[in-house]
């Protein structure tokens, strides 16, 4: 459902992100989770680039198809008249060296750059400076790599894309091209809050955390969305289901909250909020445990912070022998790459657990709940409410 057209990629274009703040709320509510507050919500504020309307590109007689030809750069300013744009491939050598050659550049001639094929180095240098020309020009970065998106809090001053290589291989001389965007400078999001509370003097006892981050990247156009299953529909959808269980069983003697978060994609932003807002004190989180990508596991599951947080994590690997719930639980150390991060800088013990197996899709229009095999997600489960329940 998460994961449906309706939601429109939980992003900003369509009340996407709002939808499926509400659509978790009323689950909370089913399950019996009481809210922190006055309701569910923990409402705050970011400034985010947004791509409400049209989204063309067109070489000759050709219309590259979103999402699988090409992407918009998250922070692209608009075209809002359809234009036909001169393109000038860069010179490898030329562009390497600076990109002092290339100033000024007219306002009808979009500048080209290879970022992928070349040595690891030029690889690396032909990005730096990609970065450099968009500050002064409309770019096209060409890449031989997977077309990932993302989401941008800042506006560029000039069009950016990104599109296959392939599809340039004859050096088309021009494109034509339109593209709505709009900035928010204080888009309201929020984090969505449900907890168990502990048998007696609940604001005193400790408390165990589950978290996941229910936003995604939204829509590219009126007629692109990003799905979002793997990440992090699955992750919500674990965090439910633990919701369920553990309203039929759990320690008295612990308050358990969940906590599905806004803002991930965007820098971590909700999870952010909520360390610097803390709705309770977060030297009583006895342990958080945030669920991402949940969609696979048929190699099974990585925990970060493994290394940092010894004992928890050889209790979740004799747990996992006790049970043979899945083929590996793998060590990783800390990473600022999902919701546990700022808590972890606060002092907060926490894992980050996420699946591992063949699906690859990430930040693409492909990754869509169809293409989840779940093949650890019962298993796993057990596993992870074990842990929880062995405080």
């Amino acid at each position: 459902t998460l994961c449906s057209p309706a939601f429109a990629g939980r992003g900003y274009v369509n009340e996407g992100s709002q939808k499926a703040a509400q659509f978790i709320a009323t689950e909370f509510q089913k399950i019996g989770l009481q809210p922190l507050q006055k309701n569910y919500f923990q409402d705050f504020k970011f400034p985010v680039q947004t791509f409400p309307g049209v989204c063309d590109f067109i070489i000759g007689a050709d219309t590259l198809k979103p999402g699988l030809d090409y992407l918009v750069d998250p922070g692209s300013a608009s075209i809002s008249q359809a234009q036909t744009y001169d393109l000038v491939y860069c010179n490898v050598a030329t562009l390497y060296r600076s990109v002092n050659a290339f100033k000024p550049c007219p306002t009808n001639r979009m500048l080209v750059v290879q970022t992928s094929g070349f040595g690891g180095d030029t690889n690396k240098v032909m990005r730096v400076r990609l970065q450099e020309l968009q500050k002064f020009a409309a770019v096209l970065e060409l890449t031989t790599q997977k077309l990932t998106w993302s989401v941008s809090q800042t506006a560029l001053p000039y069009p950016a894309f990104t599109a296959v290589a392939h599809k340039f291989a004859n050096r088309p001389a021009q494109a034509r091209l339109q593209l709505e965007t709009k900035y928010i400078t204080a888009y309201p999001a929020q984090n969505v809050l449900g907890y168990f509370p502990a048998a007696q003097k609940a604001k005193k006892k400790p408390y165990i955390v589950v978290s996941a981050h229910y936003d995604h990247l939204g829509q590219m156009g009126q007629n692109t969305y990003f799905p979002g299953a793997n990440d992090n529909a699955s992750g919500v959808g674990m965090l439910l289901y633990m919701a369920q269980e553990l309203s039929l069983k759990r320690d008295p003697n612990f308050n358990y909250v969940f906590i599905a978060f806004a803002g991930e994609e965007a820098g971590l932003l909700g999870s952010k909020y909520f360390v610097e807002h803390p709705l309770f004190a977060l030297k009583q989180i006895r342990f958080l445990l945030n669920t991402d990508i949940m969609g696979s596991g048929e190699e099974g599951i990585t925990v970060v912070n493994a290394t940092l947080f010894k004992p928890e994590f050889e209790r979740l690997q004799e747990l996992n022998t006790e049970g043979s719930y899945l083929t590996q639980v793998k060590s990783r150390g800390p990473a600022a790459n999902s919701d546990h991060y700022f808590f972890t800088e606060s002092g907060v013990p926490a894992f980050f657990v996420y699946t591992m197996g063949p699906n690859k899709h990430y930040h693409d229009i492909e990754d869509k709940s169809e293409e989840l095999s779940f093949a650890a997600f019962e298993p796993l489960s057990k596993l992870l409410l074990r842990f929880l329940r062995s405080f």
